[in-house]
């Protein structure tokens, strides 16, 4: 199985080089499963129903989110209704949405995509280790399900790699999100698990972390409030991660990082 893992989309531009990049991907690279996290997809703040809608029509087949996942309102009424948009898994019982789904892709493999949110340095969630141990309890990889992917959204890298290893042999991606930097540490665990602490964001670059500069940088140097962050403009990097799997054990064989455009230096699978 041939899976992408695209990083957080960024405004309007990060959309567009999604967008534009992720059909050509799709065909060329013969995917079978693609994951995008679209949590900063809305002028930075969250994602609407009409930009899933924009991202599925290119190819996507789930979107995650993360903590701004409710900044754009009227998602709180659509989440329920779209079983393809995951919010973290541990927000408390009772809150809209889901943050586990089992996809079926048209040869009947399927495909387990499990999405939390850390709590260092994050909103206080429940205990995500915990809730990755019960939802895996009543799947078997390789058996009930042919892959399981794992967005796990947070700012502290330490907490990221300990998820990645927690669950190493048990899941066949894990791959981190929010940070908006891909980091260099694309590899398979010991128990076969692939893994990346982040995937980095499809956005501009010449930013910071994908708002534009100047109000960004105000805020650090003036401590003050100031202008309202709006999502930087130019030219876009789109990053992810593409992923092999054994169609026998839905562990991984290979790793990958992508990145395309903008000023990021360029990488693609062999």
């Amino acid at each position: 199985m041939r899976i992408l893992c695209c990083g957080d989309v960024a405004g309007r531009s990060g959309r567009t080089v999604l967008c534009e990049h992720l059909p050509r991907l799709r065909s060329g690279l013969g995917l079978d499963f693609v994951v995008v996290n679209g949590e900063n997809a809305a002028r930075g703040f969250g994602i609407t129903e009409k930009i899933c809608k924009q991202f599925y029509e290119a190819g996507t087949d789930a979107i995650t989110t993360g903590n701004h996942v409710w900044s754009q309102r009227e998602i709180i009424s659509y989440i329920d209704g779209d079983s393809c948009l995951l919010r973290p898994h541990n927000y408390p019982q009772g809150t809209p949405g889901r943050g586990c789904a089992v996809f079926t892709l048209g040869d009947g493999r399927k495909v387990l995509l499990l999405h939390l949110m850390t709590r260092l340095f994050m909103d206080a969630l429940d205990d995500p280790f915990a809730c990755a141990e019960t939802e895996l309890a009543k799947y078997r990889l390789g058996k009930s399900v042919d892959a399981v992917l794992v967005d796990i959204h947070g700012e502290a890298t330490s907490e990221k790699t300990a998820m990645g290893n927690f669950l190493d042999g048990r899941v066949s991606v894990v791959f981190g999100t929010h940070s908006h930097v891909p980091t260099a540490d694309a590899r398979i665990l010991p128990g076969g698990t692939a893994y990346q602490t982040d995937l980095g964001m499809c956005g501009d670059y010449d930013s910071v972390i994908g708002m534009k500069k100047e109000a960004a940088i105000a805020r650090f140097v003036k401590k003050v409030p100031g202008e309202r962050l709006t999502p930087a403009e130019g030219e876009a990097t789109l990053c992810a991660v593409y992923v092999e799997l054994d169609d026998e054990t839905g562990l991984a064989t290979s790793i990958e990082p992508l990145r395309l455009g903008g000023c990021l230096s360029s990488a693609s699978p062999p």
